[in-house]
């Protein structure tokens, strides 16, 4: 249902300069006007949203018997010459869950469907990354509709928001609702952590990978989550699009995403630990891999970190927010609390392996 009367974020000063409050500038529209935008919407979108099919062998781990499952989503077209951007989970079974009575073996074959074409093309999983849930595939066709991709950091709480794929295997369908939310901080059943967008719009299996556009018909996020269970309902989540486009350049050229690397596992120190341990609030190194950059640089087990280039830091979230904001080669300053004192130590990233 929709309603008539709709609130605009377009804000004009008051006339009470004691008052640094805005007010709402609201104009009545007609639901014509509002089925418009959707249809244009639509049009112009879907001749870049593809459906995507992935076929793997499942094995019993009793009777060792094999059978064929198939698993849906959907993709985003990001160039004329075939490329398709969509999740990993929706390509990679390993990042599914599973019955734990059964083994999922990998991919064996991607179809793709166009939009208004019942032929099915080969894919060819061209790169995969589990820690963004992002993946590209490839089709041999030329002369697609690449989707034009808008600005995520330009998306506004409740504005119109338009969610497409193929939910439950319903090739070609559109859900229309808001942008619920900003900046939201989601985690995934895997441990995953993402920056999100929220919509009301329905997201549902199958959905996945598929775009969230905005009035211009431009895409804004790629749609991966959502919250399910009693009492949930319109709780969405997508990948601001922003945040895919070094991913799946690296994809594309490399395969996968080359990041920068430390090579420690730490545990995160709460007051209370340290206080109990003798130690400081920081980061516990519990562990260094061999021949990584953290060994090269003299990090040593027991080290608590404290500071990464300058910037106070008490969680492996936090290290690791500082860290992802380097290159390969550049240089990371950690001080970090050893033997009762305080030591600086420089840290050249390495290639995560």
């Amino acid at each position: 249902m929709v309603k008539q009367l709709v609130t605009t974020n377009n804000y004009a000063p008051t006339q009470d300069n004691n008052s640094s409050s805005a007010e709402l500038n609201t104009q009545l529209i007609s639901l014509q006007g509002y089925s418009d935008t959707a249809i244009g919407v639509a049009k112009k979108v879907q001749p870049s949203i593809v459906a995507i099919t992935v076929e793997y062998s499942v094995n019993s781990i009793f009777n060792r018997t094999s059978s064929t499952a198939k698993a849906k989503g959907s993709g985003i077209i990001i160039s004329q010459d075939g490329y398709i951007l969509t999740n990993n989970h929706v390509v990679s079974t390993a990042s599914s869950n599973s019955n734990s009575f059964y083994e999922i073996g990998e991919a064996n074959k991607v179809t793709v469907k166009l939009y208004n074409d019942d032929t099915e093309y080969k894919g060819e999983i061209i790169g995969t990354d589990s820690q963004t849930d992002l993946a590209v595939i490839k089709i041999d066709k030329d002369g697609l509709t690449a989707a034009e991709l808008g600005d995520s950091s330009a998306v506004q709480v409740g504005e119109f928001a338009m969610a497409m794929g193929s939910p439950l295997g319903l090739d070609n369908s559109v859900t229309a609702g808001i942008v619920s939310a900003v900046n939201r901080e989601v985690n995934d059943d895997e441990g995953n952590k993402y920056t999100a967008i929220q919509t009301d719009a329905a997201i549902n299996s199958g959905n996945s990978g598929g775009a969230l556009v905005n009035s211009k018909g431009q895409v804004i996020g790629v749609n991966t989550l959502k919250l399910s269970g009693t009492g949930v309902e319109g709780v969405g989540f997508a990948i601001p699009i922003n945040s895919t486009k070094t991913i799946y350049e690296q994809l594309i050229e490399y395969s996968k995403v080359k990041r920068p690397y430390i090579g420690i596992g730490g545990r995160d120190l709460d007051e209370k630990t340290a206080k109990a341990n003798n130690l400081v609030v920081g980061i516990y190194i519990r562990s260094i891999d061999d021949f990584s950059a953290a060994e090269k640089a003299g990090l040593k087990l027991g080290d608590v970190i404290i500071e990464a280039d300058g910037q106070k830091v008490t969680t492996m979230d936090k290290l690791n927010e500082i860290k992802n904001k380097k290159q390969i080669g550049d240089t990371l300053t950690l001080k970090v609390y050893r033997d009762g004192k305080e030591k600086d130590i420089t840290v050249t990233l390495q290639e995560q392996p």
